[in-house]
């Protein structure tokens, strides 16, 4: 009898053990979040900071999973991280980028996996969403959308006597074909002439940057990421003809751009992150709203500016350091 009450009470003991176990297992359960990011440049890093940031000060336990593209195979880098991470069963992707998100969308199909984006700027024209208001699928995420009217008023301030302006761009980012549109109709209403100039990869952009800083006033860059990574290249071509080159964000002007209308891309990754953190906790991916970032400031390079003897007029004008590495 007393090894039957012993057996007994052992079996009790190992089956709330187990089942102590087992709670405390779900306790520590971590949500994977794998972050895909297009590209390493400074724009784009910023939005992972601000990503970081903000899944960092949850109080949800996630381990962040951040892979990255790489050159001129960054796309097919981003696909094939994307449907890893379907393989992998991960709770949810942040992807960088336009083309980090396409992949990501294209790889969470058929899957209840939901998709945040960051950092694109017509999620409809790339086909993520069906409307800014209602995305429709289990992907949403943030916008960041240019001010090109005041870049457009930025760039006459500092040249008032500009007629063409260069734009080098990738035909395949569907960001920039966007942009690109915006912005020649902008400068089509004020009788400026818009100097566009393709390219496909890295490769391309030396011959285009020269070809085109030979036949404008200035070169005006967007938020593409292909011309971002190598914009050393362009500010090279255009300094050759002595243009100024116009930025999208600011580490674009520290680095030699002339001036930009500014967005705060540490501030875009942490709404995405908020976001993600939001349809973690229950939310309705395909039913959040898609958040558009506008707010930007003019920030300008005065060591430029002084290089091409323009003074500003602006008492509160904000200047950046030079990016002397």
């Amino acid at each position: 009898m007393k090894k039957l009450t012993s057996i007994l009470l052992t079996a009790a003991m190992l089956v709330l053990c187990l089942t102590a176990f087992t709670a405390c297992s779900d306790q520590t359960d971590e949500y994977k979040v794998g972050v895909i990011q297009f590209m390493s440049h400074d724009s784009l890093d910023d939005c992972y900071e601000g990503i970081k940031n903000a899944l960092e000060a949850s109080e949800l336990p996630i381990r962040i999973d951040r892979q990255i593209g790489s050159g001129n195979s960054a796309v097919s880098d981003c696909d094939t991280y994307a449907r890893n991470r379907v393989a992998a069963d991960y709770d949810l992707i942040i992807a960088i980028a336009t083309p980090a998100a396409a992949g990501a969308f294209a790889a969470t199909e058929g899957t209840d996996i939901p998709v945040i984006f960051c950092a694109v700027s017509d999620p409809v024209i790339a086909k993520l969403v069906d409307s800014l208001e209602v995305p429709g699928d289990l992907c949403t995420g943030t916008a960041d959308i240019l001010d090109l009217e005041d870049q457009v008023d930025l760039i006459k301030t500092l040249q008032p006597d500009a007629q063409r302006i260069g734009i080098l761009y990738t035909s395949s980012e569907a960001n920039s074909v966007s942009n690109l549109a915006r912005f020649r109709n902008i400068c089509n209403a004020h009788g400026l002439t818009v100097v566009a100039e393709a390219v496909q990869n890295a490769s391309d952009i030396p011959a285009a940057a020269e070809k085109l800083a030979s036949s404008v006033d200035c070169i005006n860059n967007f938020t593409d990421n292909n011309v971002v990574e190598n914009l050393d290249v362009v500010l090279t071509a255009a300094d050759k003809y002595h243009i100024p080159v116009y930025g999208s964000e600011i580490t674009q002007v520290e680095k030699g751009c002339i001036a930009s209308v500014s967005i705060d891309y540490v501030s875009v990754g942490h709404a995405s992150g908020e976001m993600a953190i939001a349809v973690l906790e229950g939310a309705d991916a395909a039913a959040m709203p898609v958040r558009t970032v506008t707010d930007a400031q003019r920030v300008y390079n005065k060591e430029v500016l002084d290089a091409f003897g323009i003074t500003l007029t602006e008492q509160d004008a904000v200047y950046v350091a030079t990016d002397k590495d």
